[in-house]
């Protein structure tokens, strides 16, 4: 089963898929300049066209490659804890989300209804930064009303996703399609 942006272990395997198409597009790339030198002793060829245009979908794969490699996909226990309290939430895992200025690696977000929780481990990731530039682009798409918090610590973050649960169960009043809509302008700006 291919595991999707926003599921736990995303991380890993987009890691693992890119570099699968680095090692095979670049494997590529010198076997079509091998096999042009071999046929005719020279680099001027049509192979060696071809293995130039063959650079860049695989130069490409590298840089993404490149881009998420620092990034751990999030920890099983804590997934698995999070996904207990957040039974009637919509919820992504495995998140980095990108600016124009910065690259903030986020392990997990709930969103109900108008609100958006999320935790980040990694001391590099600007909770504020992170929070309001999600606020920004999802009023960018018509979502003005939405409270947006990232937690650099572990336990508030839980807590408030178990309060945010609790009162969904109370009440059953989750728009299912707004925090669907809300969660995949999340996973676009994510890489």
């Amino acid at each position: 089963m291919k595991i999707k942006k926003g599921q736990a272990g995303y991380l890993s395997a987009r890691k693992k898929s890119l570099q699968v198409q680095v090692l095979l597009g670049f494997g590529i790339v010198g076997a079509l300049l091998l096999m042009g030198y071999l046929k005719t002793h020279s680099r001027t060829s049509l192979f060696t066209v071809l293995a130039v245009l063959g650079c860049l979908p695989s130069a490409k794969a590298l840089t993404e490659w490149i881009a998420v490699l620092p990034y751990p996909t999030i920890d099983v226990k804590l997934m698995e804890e999070i996904r207990e309290k957040s039974s009637l939430l919509t919820t992504a895992y495995d998140l980095v989300i990108t600016s124009r200025e910065k690259i903030m690696p986020v392990d997990a977000i709930v969103i109900s209804n108008h609100t958006v929780f999320g935790y980040a481990h990694n001391p590099k990731t600007d909770t504020e930064t992170a929070a309001k530039h999600i606020k920004n682009i999802l009023a960018e798409n018509h979502y003005t009303k939405v409270t947006v918090k990232i937690f650099s610590e572990y336990v508030p973050f839980l807590s408030r996703v178990e309060g945010l649960n609790n009162m969904i169960e109370v009440d059953h009043s989750a728009d299912k399609e707004l925090e669907e809509a809300i969660r995949q302008i999340i996973l676009n700006i994510s890489m």
